[in-house]
């Protein structure tokens, strides 16, 4: 949340918190599955996501030492799931094809339609939606980013549990969602852990050692999702994973690097390559073990599938592309050189590839400030194409030749 000062234009507070609705799920999948398998869920997360927004607005509010009664209008954006939880209207027919978004534009709302204590007749400014995975804050993050004003072609790709991409310029923008499931959250990875103080959030392989950058420099306590690229791409780059995304077997790691190779060894029957030692037992280390990668995989080549799909729709090639901007809380930790090892972005040069950041949030602060833009922000629904990746006849086939590691 940032509380805007409209005579100046510029940030009066600015608060985040971690969402109320965690208990009932860490993603929106989950979310909406709680929706359809308990009657009073509907009700209890859009109360939850309420009191996150209310509790945001008292924290910038006491911050800036601003009565939240002279807080005058709202803008907000955020996936078409959580905005729907948030207004209390029934998610389920976005969970399953043919993905059904209740409405792409909401009429005229009022602050308190979504909990938000200001000013009683304080009108929301919601951002439209795409579609049903591509939502208001990937129409924010066009509107911050320029993308439809644009002469240059440039690759919007947010990444996350779902991942949004744009492809395009002024004369045309094509759109549409990767389902790349939580990997990138270091979820369902054996030493995964969010992005908090302990974490692995950098990896460098020499000959002889590794390198990690740890959240608080504090001693490692487990691998965040920048953690896990940036150490997937230093194996793929040094050998000691294969293009199919294998560990090499103890004597080719032998013969490419003596000092590492014994970091490579098993808990249980599952190969695993020791990232942070703890004492003798390396179940109690920190590790990266066959499956994660297979997960990191899995996570990569759907994001891959998705802007190659664009790319035909267009009729281009990665070589037209003067920009990949990659966004979101995730994007902006993410390294150029490790996105393009793995595969997750086009093999272009990596000057071209730059951290957009908080785009939603920058364009939410935008259309707050302006009327102009926020109509901007509507065009862009009849702007923009949206692609639906399910169903389509070439996605698996495109999916599959995406899983292996560019040689």
């Amino acid at each position: 949340a940032t509380l805007l000062d409209l005579e100046t234009g510029q940030p009066a507070a600015v608060q985040s918190m971690l969402n109320r609705q965690q208990p009932f799920g860490a993603d929106v999948i989950s979310r909406v599955s709680a929706t359809m398998l308990d009657e009073g869920a509907l009700d209890a997360l859009q109360a939850r996501a309420q009191e996150t927004l209310a509790q945001l607005t008292h924290e910038v509010c006491a911050e800036a030492g601003v009565d939240p009664g002279e807080v005058y209008e709202i803008t907000l954006c955020g996936n078409v799931t959580m905005t729907q939880l948030a207004l209390g209207m029934d998610p389920e027919p976005l969970s399953m094809a043919p993905f059904i978004v209740t409405t792409h534009e909401l009429p005229q709302l009022l602050a308190s339609d979504v909990g938000v204590p200001v000013h009683a007749r304080a009108p929301a400014f919601v951002f439209p939606s795409l579609g049903a995975y591509v939502g208001g804050d990937i129409v924010s993050g066009m509107l911050a980013t320029g993308l439809t004003r644009d002469r240059r072609v440039r690759l919007f790709i947010d990444v996350g549990t779902n991942s949004e991409i744009a492809l395009g310029n002024q004369d045309g923008v094509v759109a549409t969602a990767a389902p790349a499931g939580p990997a990138f959250e270091a979820a369902q990875i054996r030493c995964g852990m969010r992005a908090a103080e302990g974490a692995i959030e950098g990896v460098a392989i020499t000959d002889d050692d590794v390198a990690l950058e740890v959240i608080g420099d504090v001693q490692p306590v487990g691998l965040c999702g920048s953690g896990l690229v940036d150490a997937v791409a230093e194996l793929v780059r040094t050998g000691l994973l294969d293009c199919s995304g294998r560990f090499v077997d103890d004597e080719a790691a032998a013969g490419l690097a003596p000092a590492l190779a014994p970091r490579l060894t098993k808990v249980g029957e599952e190969r695993v390559f020791v990232l942070a030692r703890k004492g003798d037992d390396v179940a109690t280390s920190v590790y990266l073990t066959q499956r994660d990668i297979r997960e990191l995989q899995f996570a990569k080549a759907s994001i891959a599938t998705g802007w190659k799909i664009l790319f035909g729709e267009l009729e281009m090639e990665p070589e037209d592309v003067s920009q990949v901007l990659l966004a979101g809380s995730f994007g902006q930790y993410l390294a150029p050189a490790a996105a393009v090892r793995i595969g997750l972005v086009p093999r272009i040069a990596l000057s071209r590839i730059v951290s957009a950041g908080n785009v939603a949030g920058e364009g939410a602060k935008i259309a707050a400030l302006s009327l102009r833009e926020r109509a901007e922000a509507r065009s862009i629904l009849h702007e923009v194409r949206y692609v639906e990746l399910s169903g389509r006849a070439d996605f698996n086939d495109a999916f599959i030749d995406q899983l292996a590691f560019p040689g």
